[in-house]
């Protein structure tokens, strides 16, 4: 009996499939990627242009029967359903080292939780986004750390669960719903 475990691939464990995607469909749980467009880019031999980013994140997810998180400034959630999310969370001084291994950690962690991988991944991204937005509001945006951004998971959390109109809840929605 085997068992249903879903993956969450970044970076070097990205690299490793540019010879060979079709483990990806062969995996007995969901798999959720988590690249930056250059990453992307090598994982499916094409380019990706900013204005064509939404677009190719669709057509990787449903090639490669994935759930994609394509890191940049609005980070793009898809899936091979063709359900597509755009988050309206975090900043540039998010481009640093470590970022995007403290975003496959948090999107892991709520998967552990027993939570749905793609409703994981848009609220990992969200999550992430929002304590990069915390730490820029006191540190200044270029000041941002792969550390600092933990730092602030918590705050983003409250903030995330707090009620509609509530001292805390002061942000944008979490993303923005594209039709597949």
């Amino acid at each position: 009996m085997g068992l249903e475990k879903d993956i969450v691939l970044d970076a070097d464990g990205l690299n490793a499939l540019t010879q060979s995607t079709s483990i990806l469909k062969e995996a007995p749980g969901r798999v959720i990627i988590t690249p930056h467009p250059g990453e992307l880019s090598r994982l499916i031999g094409r380019p990706v242009p900013k204005e064509k980013r939404l677009e190719i994140s669709r057509e990787a997810s449903a090639e490669l029967g994935v759930i994609c998180v394509l890191k940049g400034a609005r980070t793009l959630i898809t899936e091979p359903g063709g359900r597509s999310f755009v988050n309206l969370t975090g900043n540039s001084g998010m481009a640093t080292a470590g970022s995007g291994d403290v975003l496959a950690g948090i999107i892991v962690s709520l998967i552990a939780q027993h939570n749905d991988p793609f409703a994981s991944a848009v609220s990992g991204v969200y999550l992430h986004g929002l304590a990069g937005d915390l730490a820029a509001e006191e540190l200044g945006a270029r000041s941002i750390i792969a550390s600092d951004i933990i730092r602030y998971l918590p705050g983003a959390f409250e903030e995330a669960e707090s009620p509609p109109g509530s001292d805390t809840r002061r942000r944008v929605p979490p993303s923005i719903l594209l039709a597949g």
